[in-house]
């Protein structure tokens, strides 16, 4: 089955919101600030306040993100993300995460070479690939993330693959034949039924 990570990033990261994604495998949270992106969201505060059974899936989209990645473990973090250009010392990060017990990933915008993850790709436990840019929900699916999806799943079979961003009923189906493990999705699990299409999303995952 595959796994569904509910974002909650349009509704605000309230409460509500995410009392309604219980049935999900895992809460999305992308933490923005502003400047590696255009928006600002929430910070290790809110995360550490909300209240939910499911894993807490933390998504970085912040400068410098080794200066606060202990706040966002110590806020209840089951997994984090983080992208290459907004660090100098990914291996930094990828040892503290570690360190703490919790699995870490790294992040691929759409503009993001694959290539520039080869060289920490063995001592991560997935990788996040975004078939949009960082920022913000609501945008066009690029289909070039397919390949990605497909290289990495031929060349690394036990590295999970997470894909954030764009995901309705049909790119779904089309990420999940390529190889993906994980679905991030928001907008389209708030247009309808939360419940209905998580779990639609969580059976394309089955034979």
């Amino acid at each position: 089955m595959v796994k569904v990570s509910a974002s909650v990033l349009a509704e605000g990261f309230s409460q509500e919101a995410v009392d309604a994604v219980n049935s999900a495998d895992m809460l999305q949270l992308d933490i923005m600030d502003g400047e590696f992106v255009p928006h600002k969201t929430i910070g290790s505060k809110e995360v550490a306040e909300l209240v939910t059974d499911l894993p807490k899936d933390v998504h970085l989209m912040i400068l410098n993100p080794e200066e606060y990645v202990e706040e966002f473990i110590e806020a209840g973090a089951d997994r984090i993300s983080f992208h290459l250009e907004a660090t100098n010392c990914p291996e930094a990060i990828i040892g503290l995460v570690h360190a703490s017990g919790i699995k870490v990933g790294i992040a691929l915008s759409i503009e993001t070479p694959l290539v520039d993850i080869i060289p920490y790709i063995r001592d991560i436990d997935f990788v996040n690939i975004m078939p949009i840019k960082p920022g913000a929900s609501g945008q066009e699916f690029d289909m070039a993330v397919l390949d990605k999806i497909k290289f990495i799943k031929q060349k690394f079979p036990n590295l999970e693959i997470e894909v954030d961003g764009g995901i309705n009923h049909e790119t779904a189906f089309l990420v999940v034949e390529a190889g993906a493990d994980i679905l991030v999705s928001d907008t389209f699990i708030f247009s309808g039924d939360t419940e209905e299409r998580i779990r639609l999303l969580q059976n394309l995952g089955r034979e």
